[in-house]
Order: C-alpha cells, then structure tokens, then sequence
C-alpha cells in the first residue's frame, strides 16, 4: 500500500500524518518493570536510543528490562532524515558513562547488553575510545554479560577506530546501512554507502570470530531488487545478521514514509535472505537494531556452534 511517493524531508507547514496499519500497533507502557527501568537511566544519567529515537518497542523492552544504552550524549553532529535524535554540538564526554553503563548492566541482571552512540564528528577518534572504556567496564563488572555494540561510521578515521574497538573485543560489532545507495543523498546525507560496506568488511577481516550484523529500513521507496543486491553487498562483506524493519516518522519534518510494508512482504524479505547465507535474519515491521537482540544472539551462536562441530565430525569422519 503506497502512501507517499516522495522521501524527502518537508518543508513548510506540518503534513497530515498518515494512519498506522493495525500491525503497526503498540500498547502503551504501563508495566512496573518500565518505570524501574526509566528511573534506574535517569538516576545514572543515561541516554537510551529507545527514547531519543521514538523506538515504538519501547514498552516490550524496557517492560524486560531491556534498555540500548546511547553513549557521548544526546546530541548527534549529522542530521539523517530519518532520524530523531538531536542535532547540533555535543557536550564534552562524560567520564563517568562507562561505571554508569557497567553499573546498569548489573543492576538489570542483563546477560546481553547493546550499546550504541550518536555520531561525534566533532572528537579526534570519533568516540571510539568511549566505546573501548564501555566495553572495559562492562567486562570488569559483568563478566558474563555479552556485548553488542552499533556504531556510527566514523567517517575520515574509520580504520584506527574500528581497530581500537575490535581489539576491545565485543561479542557483535553492529553498523547499519540504514537504506538502499539510491536513497542516501536524501536520506543519510552525511555518510556514504561504501564507506559503511567497508567498515562491515574490515571488522570482519580484523577478528572473523566477531559477529557482524547491519540493518535497513523499508518503506522509503526502495524497490525490492535495490535490496537484493544490499543484502547482496553486505554478504560479500561477511555480515553475519541483517535485520529488515518498517521506517516510521519521527516527526512531519523528518522524511515521509512511502509505504508501510507487509508482514507477508517482510515474510518473503527473510526467506530471500536466508538464501543468501546470513547466519540470522530478522524481519518484521517491528525490527529494530536492538529488538529481541540477546535472543537472536543465542539463535546466532547456537548456529555457529553447530556448523563447527559439524565439520569437525566431517572432518574426523
């Protein structure tokens, strides 16, 4: 069902926001767990994507005691079409992140944590150093917890950020493509589509034992064989997990959604996927980045874990 044709940010007066489908509908948050969740991040001072993005799982998570973490501030220095998240200049780092961050993750009992940022254009190392001291003292203070960490591209210092944060050592090194090439002057102005394949693909050369994963939106006027040959891209990267999941405005000033897709279509977007090797897929209007991510982790390793042993037992056979 085609909605708007054109993806482009408005201009000018407030559009009419256009009705959600009934399987884009979500119960508001009413939980005790929510309200614990969203006292224990402001009590450490904590941004959390689920808020600064209008994330619509917010409810379903924070209600699990599933909270993804937004480090360097709530002030992002590009300014996406697509997203909520503020724009302008950031505040100075905060020292103290990493022990509030490790401190949540201990206080939420959780046995995996996603960590993502803002983009700091404005810092010398892009704010991968602050990954590298979040992941430190998530290990110190919850071992057992495993990390999944969604980075921005860390345009014009890439190869030296990537490498701190690989030697860090997360459990699933995260970083979306967010569209199809056609629609990034438009949507993600301020990065580029081969710059993030190559992000994807020096991960993979750096530690192959580290799970990759990117994701895109639908719903922006992409055509089907546009995301092919995305998924197709990303592949030859070594992207292990991709996930599918339905755009919505934020805003009537951030780009307008083109359609809202199916749940059959994202049915048919997964099972094209899988064919292409992913090791997980995820596709459903509702996916996001960081949605029911501890358990397709799980799902993700268990399938390593087999595909090892099955060749071991090959090889010994």
């Amino acid at each position: 069902m085609t909605i708007i044709v054109d993806p482009r940010p408005v201009d000018g007066p407030p559009a009419i926001r256009t009705r959600k489908p009934d399987w884009l509908r979500v119960k508001a948050p009413t939980s005790l767990a929510f309200s614990e969740t969203r006292a224990l991040m402001r009590k450490l001072k904590l941004n959390t994507v689920c808020e600064e993005a209008a994330c619509p799982n917010i409810g379903e998570c924070w209600s699990q005691k599933h909270a993804t973490v937004m480090i360097l501030g709530d002030t992002c220095t590009r300014a996406c079409a697509f997203c909520n998240v503020k724009t302008g200049m950031p505040g100075p780092v905060d020292a103290s992140e990493p022990g509030h961050l490790a401190e949540a993750a201990v206080a939420l009992g959780l046995e995996h944590i996603v960590i993502t940022s803002v983009d700091r254009d404005d810092l010398p190392d892009g704010g991968a150093g602050q990954f590298v001291k979040v992941i430190e003292a998530i290990r110190a203070a919850a071992p057992a917890t495993t990390i999944e960490i969604l980075t921005p591209d860390f345009r014009n210092k890439a190869d030296r950020a990537v490498a701190m944060i690989v030697e860090a050592g997360p459990d699933v090194y995260n970083h979306n493509l967010e569209t199809v090439p056609r629609l990034y002057p438009t949507i993600r102005p301020g990065a580029r589509y081969y710059h993030s394949l190559r992000l994807l693909d020096r991960v993979k050369s750096l530690s192959p034992r580290i799970f990759t994963k990117s994701g895109v939106m639908v719903g922006l006027g992409e055509t089907g064989q546009e995301l092919h040959q995305v998924w197709d891209d990303m592949r030859s990267a070594g992207v292990d997990f991709l996930t599918v999941g339905q755009y919505l405005q934020p805003t009537p000033r951030h780009a307008r959604v083109a359609e809202f897709v199916t749940p059959q279509t994202f049915e048919a977007y997964a099972a094209v996927a899988r064919s292409k090797g992913f090791l997980q897929v995820a596709a459903s209007p509702l996916t996001r980045s960081s949605y029911h991510a501890g358990k397709d982790f799980a799902e993700m390793q268990a399938k390593r874990n087999a595909a090892a042993a099955g060749a071991l037992a090959g090889v010994r056979g």
